[in-house]
């Protein structure tokens, strides 16, 4: 793990200073606040990477990889939120939000039951403080059912 830390730290820098790169073409209006579209990414890119030379200067030891059970809860993981990232334009932000909160909540350990009332819990409290508390455009359910 030592030597894959330090690979991927390095990795990252480099990502973090092509953002910086692209960053710097972006043009600010005289009107922008100041943490503006530029400064924005800037520091993004300086916490990508302080965290990457920690990485790169202390790793960590060789740690002991997942295997079977745990791999496969990884892949059920995995492929709920990438279900959850192709169904949320369809069917809006709360159906796709309660179900995947719902099942990783139930694999991390929750009874069913409660796993799904979290997950719906979470899908309609997430989209009010979205939608309602911040204003931001959020559609909670699929086109043409109201919200």
């Amino acid at each position: 793990m030592i030597r894959g830390d330090r690979i991927f730290g390095s990795v990252v820098i480099v990502i973090a200073l092509g953002y910086i790169l692209s960053a710097r073409g972006i043009e600010t209006s005289f009107m922008s606040d100041p943490v503006g579209p530029r400064v924005f990414p800037y520091m993004i890119a300086a916490v990508m990477i302080v965290c990457s030379l920690v990485m790169v200067l202390r790793p960590d030891p060789e740690a002991d990889w997942p295997a079977g059970p745990m791999l496969v809860q990884l892949a059920i993981a995995f492929g709920v939120l990438v279900a959850y990232a192709y169904a949320i334009t369809p069917l809006g932000f709360i159906v796709p939000t309660a179900f995947a909160s719902g099942v990783l909540c139930w694999q991390i350990g929750g009874k069913p039951v409660r796993a799904a009332i979290t997950g719906m819990g979470l899908g309609i409290g997430l989209w009010v403080l979205f939608r309602l508390i911040l204003g931001l455009g959020l559609r909670g359910l699929p086109a043409g059912w109201g919200f």
